[in-house]
């Protein structure tokens, strides 16, 4: 299993990170967990195109984890040409009036599908891709996600669970994936909950939200519902993992000396390897070997 951080950004606009995007190769297979603002850019900087992703899961439907939906659901749709199965979604509910809203009749993207679909010149260019006519509209298949579900494939499973963000306003999973190679755990948003610490329980790596340097939030409520680096080193410890990714940094993640007090201080509370997500970096499941210095 080979990880890509496409996005290790936030809702904040940062030069240096997209949005949240998690690509993962499986033998032949691809899997991607959100694909918030810029994520699309640098999925297709790792060499794959649209067409050859088949399944995604999306955590919640904050826009920094899926403003890019609409790029990979219409690029996919228009270079496949009616020649690819449909797109497997795995999103909560309300994605599915998303879709609508984008892709459907008199939906926002009605004048650019309107034109491809029935103009005599795109169907020529549709036909040329190997395309039938008359043309479909996008239609992704979408599964709404609940607390507990399990998603199998021959060379894979995804174990669902609810988390803690915005309660009330937003509906935020974490996902456990498990192949063969070992175990992966994806938080989503979140702040600490037994839901995360429970489901990520020996991953060999576990990617977990550290939007903030903790104290410098604070909270309206009790609840913690985001994470900050102390918050993410304990969800770490708790569960035993041997890996934890920090990603879903703002700006203030990125003042110098900033990144390196965080570690010190992560490190205090979990004595698992420690990463500090940058797009593009690419990780194996489990560490290699350090190579030599020269």
């Amino acid at each position: 299993m080979r990880i890509t951080l496409l996005g290790t950004g936030s809702p904040v606009p940062m030069a240096n990170r997209a949005s949240s995007g998690y690509l993962i190769e499986i033998g032949d297979e691809i899997l991607v967990f959100d694909h918030g603002a810029g994520a699309h850019a640098n999925f297709l900087r790792t060499g794959y195109k649209a067409t050859d992703l088949s399944t995604i899961f999306f955590s919640h439907l904050h826009t920094d984890h899926c403003l890019d939906y609409a790029r990979l659901v219409h690029s996919r749709w228009d270079q496949g040409a009616g020649q690819i199965p449909d797109l497997q979604v795995y999103a909560p509910a309300y994605m599915q009036r998303m879709t609508d809203l984008l892709f459907a009749e008199n939906g926002v993207f009605h004048p650019d599908l309107d034109g491809r679909i029935n103009s005599a010149g795109s169907q020529r260019v549709y036909q040329n891709r190997g395309g039938v006519l008359p043309r479909k509209r996008p239609s992704p298949n979408i599964t709404p996600l609940y607390d507990t579900m399990v998603v199998e494939s021959d060379n894979w499973k995804v174990t669902v669970r609810e988390v803690v963000h915005q309660p009330g306003h937003i509906e935020p999973y974490a996902f456990r994936l498990e192949t063969d190679e070992g175990v992966l755990v994806y938080s989503g948003d979140t702040g600490p909950c037994e839901n995360i610490i429970e489901l990520a329980k020996g991953a060999d790596m576990l990617i977990h939200m550290c939007y903030f340097v903790t104290g410098t939030f604070i909270p309206a409520g009790k609840t913690v519902t985001s994470s900050g680096h102390k918050e993410a080193a304990y969800v770490a410890a708790e569960a035993g993992v041997n890996t934890l990714v920090a990603t879903h940094f703002t700006p203030q993640m990125d003042a110098p000396g900033v990144k390196e007090q965080c570690v010190f201080e992560m490190a205090e509370m979990f004595k698992g390897r420690i990463i500090w997500g940058e797009d593009m970096m690419c990780l194996p499941l489990k560490p290699e070997e350090v190579p030599h210095a020269g």
